[in-house]
């Protein structure tokens, strides 16, 4: 297979592009609007890619706030690279750096996690005994992996006996990647697919199996490899036109496709996994599988009552409104991230354009006028294909395709260019983002 070394001259040859787009990402934040003077409590729950961004663009933008974030996780990650980490494309270190290497002067960090959110009196308090009381509330915690729903596993399984889980972490994705180096080394039959919940980046699952494909390929095992791809329901992709176009290219490559089958759990001494259909459990023995978990919103939010009563019921995403991102009960409270309870947008690149959005309607709220900013489901799924070749496939709320180039990139065409969009510049950018410049 191609190593990174193998990889390293083409990359050089396109940095100018990479570069330019980390530029380009930047340059939306180089017009600051004016600063709005107040002695507003803001807090913010989370310091993931949302949190910490809207520290970032609120520190810029307000003048005499106070804004406290609340986060027990010393370590930042960048999750758009575990993929990358659990095809053998980098290491660990790629996606790890420091909560507080992010965070703007001015802002108070409490490192620890909220233990309790009280909307009607508007205070957090964290597992450290400490209390934060708000005027406004960004929601940025993401979401919670409910390993514990998939009988038979548990972490430590990770890299051993076959078994991978790239979403756990960063070092999961780095043991991962041994487990699939192994498999694509000896053959077999190995197991893909997704939970039936809302998940973060949904198209992953199909990454990852697009690359265990590729590296079997290249190390010439392609024939000693079998690989079953789980869909939750009957289509690979939500969008149609996307679903169409990953069935066509699971045709060709010899990717098997089993719908409606949720992973339910797993025997790893024995490497068999249980998945629920619609006609009862099936069980598949395995040499390899990729395991990812159903995903929900954290117990502290579902708790303080921010969840939607009628729908997603089991997973908590929190009540807004899908162009405001401002929660329906509570209006200073507001969304960013993957705990929204909207259609769309569980991917970093959907938090970038919560961002302004939750900002234009919260500076507002400080002025006594409405803000006018909305959010219409942008999401965007680099969607790799093989080593070098990805479709870079954005689309809104109503599953239209919304092309960032026009004429330039191809949706539907696996590309090189969209692949340098993910490999190469989309990390510049999202960094820009953490920064509060994109």
């Amino acid at each position: 297979m191609a190593s990174r070394l193998d990889l390293a001259a083409s990359r050089r040859g396109f940095l100018g592009l990479a570069a330019g787009g980390a530029a380009l990402a930047a340059s939306g934040g180089a017009v600051r609007a004016e600063r709005v003077r107040t002695a507003a409590r803001i807090a913010i729950l989370g310091a993931g890619a949302g949190g910490t961004a809207m520290a970032n663009r609120l520190a810029n933008r307000l003048d005499g706030a106070t804004i406290t974030i609340i986060d027990g996780r010393q370590q930042h990650w960048y999750q758009p690279g575990f993929t990358l980490i659990a095809a053998g494309l980098k290491s660990a270190r790629y996606a790890i750096s420091r909560t507080d290497d992010w965070l703007p002067e001015g802002v108070t960090w409490i490192p620890e996690h909220a233990a309790g959110l009280d909307p009607e009196t508007r205070r957090i308090t964290t597992t450290g005994g400490q209390v934060v009381n708000y005027d406004y509330l960004i929601v940025a915690t993401g979401l919670s992996l409910d390993w514990d729903a998939i009988e038979g596993f548990s972490l430590d399984q990770v890299g051993q006996n076959g078994v991978s889980a790239h979403y756990a972490g960063p070092e999961y994705a780095e043991l991962s990647w041994r487990e699939l180096d192994r498999f694509t080394d000896r053959g077999g039959v190995g197991l893909f697919g997704r939970p039936e919940t809302e998940m973060k980046c949904a198209g992953a699952p199909l990454k990852i199996t697009f690359l265990a494909e590729d590296i079997a390929r290249r190390k010439g095992n392609r024939e000693r490899v079998q690989i079953v791809y789980n869909a939750q329901n009957q289509a690979l992709f939500g969008l149609p036109i996307v679903h169409h176009k990953v069935r066509q290219l699971f045709d060709e490559r010899g990717i098997e496709k089993r719908y409606a089958h949720v992973l339910k759990g797993i025997d790893a001494q024995r490497k068999v996994a249980t998945y629920a259909t619609p006609d009862g459990e099936v069980r598949t023995d395995y040499d390899f599988i990729n395991v990812i978990p159903p995903q929900r919103a954290p117990q502290v939010i579902r708790e303080a009552g921010l969840s939607w009563g009628d729908r997603w019921l089991d997973q908590g995403w929190i009540e807004v409104d899908r162009e405001t991102l401002r929660h329906l009960r509570y209006p200073e409270i507001f969304g960013v991230g993957d705990i929204l309870g909207v259609p769309k947008g569980k991917t970093a690149a959907s938090a970038k354009w919560h961002q302004p959005v939750v900002e234009d309607h919260l500076v507002a709220e400080i002025q006594g006028r409405e803000g006018t900013a909305t959010f219409n489901g942008y999401t965007s799924c680099p969607m790799i294909t093989r080593i070098g070749r990805a479709m870079l496939i954005e689309f809104d709320y109503d599953d239209n395709l919304t092309p960032s180039f026009p004429g330039i990139i191809a949706p539907l065409e696996e590309l090189w260019i969209s692949w340098l969009m993910k490999e190469i510049a989309l990390k510049p950018t999202y960094n820009a983002m953490l920064r509060g410049l994109a």
